[in-house]
């Protein structure tokens, strides 16, 4: 992998890390009645418990992807991050189908496009920790010479 890729993979990873960080926190204070507006109704828990909850995964999340570099461990947070981000996918369906008004996405329009961006973060936390170079094709297990997703040479 050339430099350039692994800066960009780097820059991508504490971008992600950073922008759960952010989110993580403001579940727990600012935005908090905001992100109960993308729980579903239909969801069995107080929408307050489940913004609470996942914020401190997301928390959890971005702190893991600013600090986890070896891997598979990288690779292994960033499928969990992209799990997350499946996880949570149905409450921004609901906020759709539900037409809840939460940050600023007040009409269809706007919390459909809210949508397509969805599958892009997923493609961003994999992407960024080389997860399906490391996990799907059972490349980079950590055992280069440097603890990274270099193979050690024969």
């Amino acid at each position: 992998m050339s430099n350039l890729a692994r800066i960009a993979r780097a820059v991508g990873q504490v971008g992600l890390g950073a922008a759960l960080l952010t989110a993580g926190t403001t579940h727990l204070t600012t935005a908090r009645e905001e992100f109960q507006a993308q729980v579903p109704s239909w969801f069995p828990a107080d929408p307050d418990v489940v913004v609470l909850v996942s914020g401190v995964a997301e928390i959890a999340l971005g702190a893991a992807l600013v600090g986890t570099w070896k891997q598979p461990a990288r690779a292994w947070v960033g499928a969990a991050a992209a799990a997350f981000f499946v996880a949570i996918f149905p409450g921004n369906i609901a906020q759709y189908v539900e037409g809840k008004d939460g940050f600023g996405l007040d009409t269809d329009t706007k919390r459909a496009v809210r949508l397509v961006f969805q599958p892009g973060l997923v493609a961003w936390a994999l992407a960024a920790t080389d997860a399906p170079r490391t996990l799907v094709r059972g490349r980079g297990r950590g055992d280069g010479p440097s603890g990274d997703d270099r193979p050690t040479p024969a």
